[in-house]
């Protein structure tokens, strides 16, 4: 099992801080640097950046949003990203929430299994670098009865593939990753809960396309916070959860409470959304059961991070994301550094 690091959102207040952690983890041997977007910082942007001020670390989109960008524009962005790093560049895709696509992009959430398939389509076509066409019922390429031609792309990746991953929480998404995917970017995962809520999904998209779950790489990003009181360390993380489980979504349509609901909480993520939603946050943090807190971070001395990490590679975890908790630089390197002693004493260090 590998590990990767996740840096979120730019402009969240630790900018300053954040290429240090970028470099101290290409120094310590974390495999990749994820960013990611919504409706501030783009991911482009800062992975250009990290990128340009590291060696060896992949840098890698979690996610660039499907409704902000064509196909041809996020194909020529990951192309360029791939030549600029050397060839270090992942493709993360994901459709975002209906929010976003249509509060802030304009972009109608509709049919997002179809729409994520064909615009992959359309991204791996025009990364190969073969003259663009494409008759779908999202995009037309070029389109018809005008000067349009099929044009290909100018600039050549470094590799000939670059890794594709899909951002995929319920359980048809999940099916269409592994069947159309090389990788699925995963939140809120509990080994305990893996194989019916992620792997048995996943295990039917691969055998679709005639394929095993060999190569394929199962990435959940996961909070950590390194510590000895397991309930305080916990407590840090319960407006987090409560924010995805409660407020990430409608009332109507929440897939972080769905997943929730599946992992057997439905009562409690049911009282989470009710009070975030009504403007209780702190009450909504307060539900949130320390169980499903545990169950998906990384909480304790580097003993017990080892051992949960054991679990998360048993689980067929294949690349470990880590957000590390802390308020101050150092708190947050200290942690990077705990990752890979964590790692190395569960004996996955490869």
């Amino acid at each position: 099992m590998r590990l990767g690091i996740n840096l979120g959102y730019w402009g969240a207040g630790m900018d300053a801080d954040n290429l240090a952690v970028a470099r101290e983890a290409d120094r310590i041997g974390y495999s990749v640097c994820w960013a990611a977007e919504a409706y501030g910082s783009d991911a482009a942007t800062v992975l250009a950046w990290v990128a340009a001020q590291t060696e060896r670390i992949d840098v890698g989109s979690a996610i660039f949003q499907i409704p902000a960008r064509t196909p041809a524009m996020t194909a020529m962005t990951a192309a360029t990203l791939d030549s600029l790093s050397g060839g270090r560049f992942r493709l993360g895709l994901g459709v975002s929430g209906p929010q976003v696509s249509e509060g802030w992009y304009g972009v109608k959430f509709d049919k997002p299994l179809a729409r994520t398939r064909e615009y992959a389509e359309i991204v791996r076509k025009a990364m190969s670098r073969e003259r663009l066409t494409h008759e779908g019922q999202h995009w037309t390429l070029p389109l018809p009865g005008g000067p349009g031609k099929p044009i290909k792309m100018t600039v050549h990746p470094v590799r000939e593939e670059i890794p594709l991953y899909i951002a995929a929480i319920g359980p048809k998404n999940l099916e269409q990753t592994g069947e159309i995917a090389d990788g699925a970017l995963v939140l809120f995962f509990a080994p305990e809960h893996a194989e019916s809520t992620t792997l048995s999904p996943i295990r039917a998209g691969r055998e679709k396309a005639g394929k095993t779950l060999d190569g394929f790489d199962l990435v959940p990003t996961v909070p950590m916070a390194v510590g000895d009181d397991i309930d305080a360390l916990a407590d840090v993380f319960r407006p987090y959860t409560a924010l995805y489980v409660g407020g990430m979504g409608s009332a109507k349509q929440n897939f972080y409470n769905r997943l929730a609901c599946r992992m057997g909480y439905e009562k409690e993520a049911a009282e989470i959304q009710e009070r975030f939603l009504a403007g209780d946050k702190d009450g909504a943090a307060a539900a949130v059961p320390r169980e499903l807190i545990d169950s998906t971070t990384l909480l304790g001395p580097v003993e017990r991070i080892a051992d949960r990490m054991r679990a998360y590679a048993e689980a067929g975890v294949t690349t470990l994301s880590l957000t590390p908790a802390g308020f101050t630089l150092d708190e947050r390197l200290a942690s990077l550094r705990v990752g890979v002693e964590a790692l190395e004493r569960a004996g996955l260090a490869e």
